[in-house]
């Protein structure tokens, strides 16, 4: 009997990722953070999205690279990617699983997870695309040492900052979890134990972070029901113009994209 193709998309994803563990999951990077219930569509959709992303991982041969998703609409930042995660080839959890740093719903804490590409994708995304980031082959053989250290928890903040300053370690936001650890494994070995050395790394190379446009009145919504936004790491400066400079997905890649030998390809995967 032939199996239509969808169906074996659907089989080679559950294969790999388990869905239902993450449809009740309160933890939340890169997305608003509303309770919803995807329907059979949306949860066909990101299963072959992590299908299809997975296929892209094996096939550039890679031991560690990055994912980043989709999970907001930040086109009037000049944005797309909005969170980004380690993908691991051999993690003990499973073949390509995922490490990031997640935002406790209407909380200001985060902590750190794994978890599967199937969960990834189902975490309400806003577009289903995704963005691999493949480093060279030593720069992979440096972040793996680090994520199979202790370095992860080392340069891990409890505070969570969507907007957290990428030269303060008052807070703390996803993707600054992800370039901290980037500084870490471009540093000479041992260099790097906290999160004021990591700055001081990518401060040295010339990452130049994002800027984000919050006018006044938007600012003052933001502190007054969000609880994991910040205001109090960013300059008089950056208040009074109304842009904060932050860490983003485009701003790790262009770090990595003007550091010299630090990636071998980039793919965006997307549905058609």
């Amino acid at each position: 009997m032939r199996i239509p193709r969808s169906l074996k998309t659907l089989l080679a994803v559950c294969v790999v990722a388990t869905a239902a563990a993450g449809l009740n999951n309160p933890a939340h990077a890169g997305r608003s953070c509303v309770e919803y219930k995807p329907d059979a569509v949306t949860v066909q959709k990101a299963l072959t999205l992590a299908l299809h992303t997975r296929e892209a991982l094996e096939a550039s041969g890679a031991q560690i690279a990055l994912v980043g998703r989709v999970g907001r609409d930040m086109s009037k930042q000049g944005l797309r990617y909005s969170h980004m995660a380690f993908a691991l080839r051999d993690h003990p959890k499973g073949r390509w699983h995922l490490s990031h740093m997640l935002n406790q719903c209407a909380t200001a804490e985060s902590s750190l997870y794994d978890e599967g590409l199937g969960n990834f994708f189902l975490d309400d995304v806003f577009e289903f695309e995704s963005i691999v980031v493949v480093p060279t082959q030593a720069l992979q053989a440096r972040l793996l040492a680090v994520a199979n250290g202790t370095l992860p928890l080392q340069l891990h903040q409890k505070s969570y900052s969507l907007i957290a300053h990428p030269y303060s370690a008052r807070h703390q936001n996803s993707n600054q979890w992800v370039l901290e650890q980037i500084a870490a494994a471009l540093a000479p070995q041992g260099a790097v134990t906290n999160r004021a050395q990591a700055q001081q790394v990518l401060r040295e190379r010339g990452f130049l972070p994002s800027e984000i446009r919050i006018a006044p009145f938007e600012r003052i919504g933001a502190r007054l029901f969000a609880a994991n936004v910040y205001f109090n790491d960013h300059s008089n400066d950056e208040m009074q113009a109304g842009l904060y400079q932050a860490v983003t997905v485009e701003s790790v890649i262009r770090f990595l994209e003007q550091s010299r030998d630090a990636i071998a390809q980039t793919q965006v995967v997307k549905l058609p």
